[in-house]
């Protein structure tokens, strides 16, 4: 990053090579590329992302993470089904949300580092992609472009969600 300050040209980032990983299953990145948070993301980057990143498998009934739990890593579900449950005072869990292969969950904690604000528990046999902050970071190191489209995505995928939320309280005219 300091040669492009002394060279005083603007940066290109099509001259940023990437380190060579092995082509990672195209499904995935095709999946990753059809969702909002991954959508405008170069095809390398995301096989660079996918090679640091872990696959999760998890039997129904099982959490992938717990409300209250420090959180450091985002999902995206490649298959099953799952549902986002928050306890309620004097309620108990309610079913905040339905997931389905090729959504996400988790973003929250990564962007504003509190404690989760809800659980996920499968609700059938999933497998999903695990993606830390860390990941993350290596991509801030690698491409400061691509990274900003990622926080910027998530950014509005959580005012997507908001704004459903709201009109769930309270429906509009």
């Amino acid at each position: 990053m300091a040669s492009r300050a002394a060279a005083g040209s603007p940066w290109r980032p099509e001259r940023l090579r990437l380190p060579a990983r092995p082509t990672m299953n195209a499904t995935r990145i095709q999946m990753l590329q059809q969702m909002a948070l991954f959508g405008a993301i170069r095809t390398d980057v995301l096989e660079f992302l996918l090679g640091l990143s872990r696959s999760v498998r998890l039997a129904g009934g099982e959490f992938f993470c717990r409300q209250g739990d420090r959180g450091d890593v985002m999902f995206v579900l490649e298959s099953g089904a799952a549902e986002v449950l928050r306890d309620v005072a004097g309620r108990g869990p309610q079913r905040l949300r339905l997931l389905a292969a090729g959504d996400c969950f988790g973003e929250m904690a990564l962007m504003d580092l509190a404690p989760r604000s809800a659980s996920v528990r499968a609700l059938e046999d999933c497998v999903a992609i695990e993606i830390s902050t860390a990941h993350l970071m290596r991509v801030y190191e690698l491409d400061i472009e691509q990274f900003v489209l990622i926080e910027m995505n998530m950014g509005r995928e959580l005012s997507r969600r908001l704004r459903e939320a709201d009109e769930r309280l309270f429906p509009g005219p």
